[in-house]
């Protein structure tokens, strides 16, 4: 996946908390390592099932965040193309470009939000969250959070291959459900495990919305006129596929949860799943196609 290097990057879409201090947040609540390595096996990808804080905001007053360095070295595309943390804030604004221009022919504004960059824990509206959730999305603040290690996890823990565009698969997984909230879909989900269960038809219909992306990644113009990304690779999309897999429910129980796979836990849906309707939004690259909430077939 390559960048148009002349395009110039919005820094106001991303907040890097990663030299905040803080508390360190107790997810599940005395949980321990071993719970909370369970609870990040199984929540991969979630938008909506962390426990309420009650929190006020997601900053302290006295917080500082620490986005200025990051807005000193990523620009353009030239600056994507070579820094990692750059090139998420490009995959980023090329997804809410997408989103906005899906929205605006559909007759319907899309609310623009950010992606909090954090290092071991965060405070979100949603509650206090550790890395150990992985990337998620806070219905409450309407914003998505990220410890950006999470990317090495995914090859050093899960095995995927990984690269630029899997990175982009993960992040537009949680734009999805972004979508979902300012759509109203999140609100449908009341069953929150099983194979048919709401949350997995959440979740894939978020997979799908990332392939829709996906298919139109290359074709958005940006304020020059010329796309922001310029370059997917068939290699790209192999990657994207095998990470999908990677981080089904199935695979997840089988290969890092004890090896039983028990259908009545999933809450995210099968590899197969993830990969078929990933596929489905990248070849249609028709959000209307992700309707997987009035479907019978899941995969």
């Amino acid at each position: 996946m390559q960048f148009n290097e002349g395009a110039e990057l919005d820094l106001s879409q991303v907040s890097d908390q990663r030299g905040v201090g803080g508390r360190v947040a107790g997810v599940g609540g005395g949980l321990g390592v071993v719970g909370l390595i369970i609870y990040f096996l199984i929540q991969q990808f979630t938008g909506i099932q962390l426990p309420a804080g009650g929190l006020e905001s997601g900053l302290s007053q006295n917080s500082q965040v620490e986005s200025g360095q990051l807005a000193e070295k990523c620009k353009t595309g030239a600056d994507a193309n070579r820094d990692s943390d750059c090139r998420v804030v490009a995959t980023i604004n090329s997804i809410q470009a997408f989103w906005t221009d899906q929205f605006a022919r559909s007759g319907n504004t899309y609310q623009v939000t950010k992606t909090n960059f954090f290092r071991t824990s965060v405070n979100t509206r949603c509650g206090n969250a550790t890395s150990a959730v992985g990337p998620f999305y806070c219905p409450a603040d309407a914003q998505v959070y990220i410890d950006l290690d999470f990317f090495n996890e995914l090859r050093t823990k899960f095995g995927a291959t990984g690269g630029p565009f899997v990175e982009a698969y993960v992040l537009a997984h949680e734009y999805g459900h972004h979508v979902q909230n300012l759509l109203g879909t999140s609100d449908r989900v009341s069953s929150r495990t099983g194979p048919t269960s709401d949350s997995v038809r959440l979740e894939l219909q978020a997979d799908c919305y990332a392939g829709a992306w996906g298919n139109a990644a290359t074709k958005l113009p940006t304020a020059n006129g010329q796309p922001l990304i310029t370059n997917i690779t068939q290699e790209d999309v192999n990657a994207a596929l095998d990470a999908a897999a990677r981080i089904g429910d199935d695979f997840i129980q089988s290969e890092l949860g004890g090896g039983r796979v028990d259908t009545t836990k999933f809450s995210h849906g099968s590899s197969a799943q993830r990969q078929k309707w990933f596929t489905t939004g990248l070849q249609t690259g028709d959000p209307a196609r992700c309707n997987t909430f009035d479907t019978n077939n899941l995969g």
